[in-house]
């Protein structure tokens, strides 16, 4: 695993091109420390998540490890990617995976658990855990069809099918598709956007939407009510709504 933090951006690679970025239970653990690391940072305020190489982002499971593990060791390795991508879906900060090749089986539910997903126009996407006599246990069962409807998720995961970028572009799954050459720029250049915002106002869009679609609706709605409350208590607001109305840029400080 590679983590680099270049101003306010931490990017985290996953280092095993030689196959294909595959998860195993060492890379999952590097995962969560990098994730967790870039939580507890203040001066760290949204994340880059790519693959090493031309050819992956992250193939999926590493089968041989897969292969040997019994029943009970099969739903705790389960649980434990659950909760590693829970912490980057429930991050606090915008998480871009830029997918810069496949991203199969616990490869595409990593990239769910981001904010965002920019593709290579290479890349592909699936969720093949069929074809290996086991179904997605990183959440793909429970985002593919939050993203991307009931009946197209349930095509992927029943036929085990690889689609394109441009497919996963056509049924929601990815927000863009870019030139492989561009596609760290055009990640960056999303999140400086998203970075030129209030910190707070930012922070709290998170979480109405990642904890209010988890709910009904009318629990979401009472939950963006007191977050919009919460936000007009801060001083980020005062600043924001003042230079808007004096038509001068805003300089936020998260307070």
């Amino acid at each position: 695993m590679l983590y680099e933090k270049r101003g306010a951006i931490a990017y985290v690679t996953v280092n095993r091109p030689k196959v294909l970025n595959a998860l195993d239970q060492r890379t999952w653990q590097d995962l969560r420390a990098a994730f967790a690391d870039a939580q507890d940072d203040a001066d760290v305020r949204g994340v880059i998540l790519t693959g090493a190489g031309d050819k992956a982002f992250i193939a999926g499971a590493d089968v041989g490890e897969l292969a040997q593990a019994t029943a009970i060791e099969a739903e705790g390795s389960s649980a434990y990617g659950q909760e590693v991508l829970n912490l980057v879906e429930n991050l606090g900060k915008p998480v871009i995976a830029a997918v810069n090749g496949f991203a199969l089986g616990g490869g595409c539910e990593t990239a769910m658990a981001c904010t965002i997903r920019i593709a290579a126009q290479d890349a592909k996407f699936g969720q093949p855990e069929v074809k290996l006599g086991v179904i997605p246990g990183g959440g793909g069962t429970q985002r593919l069809p939050r993203l991307v409807g009931r009946g197209r998720a349930l095509q992927l995961i029943l036929s085990g099918e690889m689609i394109s970028a441009q497919e996963a572009y056509r049924i929601g799954l990815v927000n863009e598709v870019v030139p492989a050459a561009e596609l760290i720029a055009r990640a960056e250049g999303i999140l400086n956007q998203v970075l030129s915002n209030a910190p707070l106002a930012v922070q709290y869009a998170l979480a109405a939407v990642t904890k209010g679609s988890a709910t009904s609706q009318a629990e979401g709605l009472s939950l963006e009510a007191a977050l919009f409350g919460l936000c007009a208590g801060t001083e980020d607001k005062y600043e924001g709504t003042q230079a808007f109305l004096q038509k001068r840029p805003a300089q936020f400080h998260a307070r």
